[in-house]
């Protein structure tokens, strides 16, 4: 039988959890909510700033002399390119380019990464690494991480950081102090807003977590769940393993695997990069005769759902969090594929869902339906395809 680890940070959070709601992520307790609402956490992420333990990641130290050989070898990012201090978002394939996983490689030294996943990889990598001069690490329970989201964060992180952080670029990374401990802070985040996170020795996490919080206080920093972070990172357009698509090493059968290019990520696919790497042919071949599928926006005509709710004397119902379901889209009659996760967004004022849709059905612009169930009765809700992200504020990368 599993048994569920709490993280480092549990003293601290689970005393500030005040319903108990409590989600399962890689093996750990992760807090789904620290309010009985969470409004005011989704707030925190967009007005202000939003401290989220992540430490559940998968955390993997890559050296060695042939690194960035394997790295470029596994990934479809062109790994030799990276300089120190840098970090690339990327996917990993199998043989046929369908995903695996997706997560970040950061190059912490010229022969040492670092690669963070939401699953276990190790055997992966391993296998990938035959021949090659290279040694792994797992620091997922060694190292505890927190994420600080929000405009508000660079000025809550200035106050308590011994060195300057004002220069650190979106997708860099740093060394320095904070509250008397060794971090290393990135210039990354889950919400598609200007946000950082902080990496740490499982020992240090108590002392990083309170300085955080006092140096905050004038920020209205919120420790913030789970269910928030989900309503974010769909507006940001940012897909999840395992909701919005199904690893290749998991997939009963062939239609339930995805390519980068299908989930939107031809920018992390480097094929004039030189030499083999994992998948390469499939993508290539891809490239060329185009994707069945892409993962795209969709936006709910709100008229349009209110008149179906209306036919039975209701208002709309949305649900306070985002649903993680599959919803059927279609067009006239012919379902031509389906939303992975809704959301209502309470920052744009819409009902909105990243989808999954046939050629030609998911160019921008296409009008399709939903299916929504109203009083037990399934119906379908206009819709349009519309462009990812869903919001994407100017300060993210300044």
């Amino acid at each position: 039988m599993l048994q569920l680890k709490n993280t480092p940070f549990h003293e601290r959070t689970s005393a500030l959890c005040q319903p108990q709601n409590w989600r399962k992520w890689a093996g750990y307790f992760v807090v789904g909510s620290y309010e009985h609402t969470i409004d005011r956490e989704y707030w925190a992420i967009r007005n202000s700033a939003a401290l989220i333990d992540v430490t559940p990641l998968m955390k993997y130290i890559i050296k060695g002399p042939d690194a960035a050989r394997l790295l470029d070898r596994v990934t479809t990012r062109n790994i030799q390119k990276m300089s120190v201090g840098q970090v690339y978002y990327t996917g990993w394939c199998d043989d046929e380019g369908k995903m695996i996983d997706d997560g970040t490689v950061a190059r912490l030294d010229e022969t040492t990464f670092r690669l963070t996943a939401a699953e276990p990889n190790l055997r992966w990598l391993t296998m990938n690494a035959v021949g090659l001069d290279v040694q792994f690490e797992d620091q997922t329970d060694r190292v505890a991480s927190l994420s600080l989201q929000g405009p508000s964060s660079r000025s809550v992180l200035k106050r308590v950081c011994e060195s300057d952080l004002e220069g650190l670029k979106y997708f860099r990374l740093m060394k320095n102090k904070l509250g008397g401990a060794e971090v290393t802070i990135s210039r990354t985040g889950y919400t598609g807003d200007l946000g950082y996170e902080i990496w740490m020795d499982a020992k240090d996490a108590i002392k990083v977590w309170d300085a955080l919080m006092e140096a905050g206080q004038d920020y209205g920093i919120t420790p913030v769940g789970i269910l928030a972070l989900d309503m974010a990172r769909v507006e940001a357009g940012l897909f999840m393993l395992d909701v919005d698509y199904t690893s290749a090493g998991h997939a009963w059968i062939e239609s339930q695997k995805s390519s980068p290019f299908e989930l939107g990520l031809d920018w992390t696919v480097a094929l004039d990069k030189p030499g083999y790497f994992v998948g390469r042919k499939a993508l290539e071949r891809e490239k060329k005769e185009g994707s069945a599928w892409k993962l795209v926006g969709i936006e709910i005509d709100w008229v349009g759902m209110e008149k179906l709710y209306a036919e039975v004397g209701m208002p709309p119902q949305i649900p306070g969090t985002a649903i993680r379901a599959s919803m059927p889209i279609l067009v006239g009659n012919v379902q031509v594929g389906y939303a992975s996760t809704a959301s209502w967004s309470p920052l744009l004022k819409k009902y909105i869902a990243l989808a999954h849709l046939q050629k030609p059905y998911y160019e921008l612009g296409t009008d399709v339906r939903m299916e929504i169930t109203v009083e037990h009765q399934r119906k379908h809700a206009p819709a349009k395809v519309v462009k990812l992200p869903f919001y994407e504020p100017e300060w993210k990368k300044k």
